[in-house]
């Protein structure tokens, strides 16, 4: 019982965590592209 609510537990998290996370990726990808061009180097 406790290792299938556990379980349920886990895959809602690692959904969640993917959802929340691709946003910021998206970002963080496009601020750094940003920078990159601005600052003329890594």
């Amino acid at each position: 019982m406790f290792k299938a609510v556990a379980d349920v537990i886990r895959s809602i998290g690692g959904a969640v965590a993917t959802v929340v996370t691709l946003p910021f990726r998206a970002v963080a990808r496009l601020f750094g592209g940003a920078s990159d061009t601005a600052r003329g180097h890594h």
